[in-house]
């Protein structure tokens, strides 16, 4: 079809509340997403981590792999504070937007 374009996708962030803890080996364990509309969906596994590199604005981050509601899922940690590197920072996760 002339005169059409193709849309472009890109990704936006969406930050979310996680509820997490800390296991005895230090590490940080995800537990739950809570939506900005209040909805709460636990985390049933998480299946992988390892460091993402910069997740934007020159910040280190971490992504991990969690199983919610059956489906694999992939969760950003986005550090904010280099002094606290691990455990001072925002949860996101990443949607597919088509402009």
């Amino acid at each position: 079809m002339e005169g059409r374009r193709a849309a472009k996708a890109h990704t936006e962030r969406i930050y979310v509340k996680v509820t997490s803890e800390f296991d005895t080996t230090g590490s940080m364990v995800p537990l739950s997403i809570t939506w900005t509309d209040g909805r709460t969906f636990a985390i049933e596994a998480v299946r992988d981590f390892r460091p993402a590199g910069a997740v934007g604005n020159d910040r280190a981050g971490d992504c991990f792999t969690v199983l919610i509601q059956g489906r694999e899922k992939q969760l950003y940690f986005e550090h904010i504070g280099s002094q606290f590197i691990g455990r001072v920072g925002r949860w996101f996760v990443e949607k597919t937007v088509t402009a």
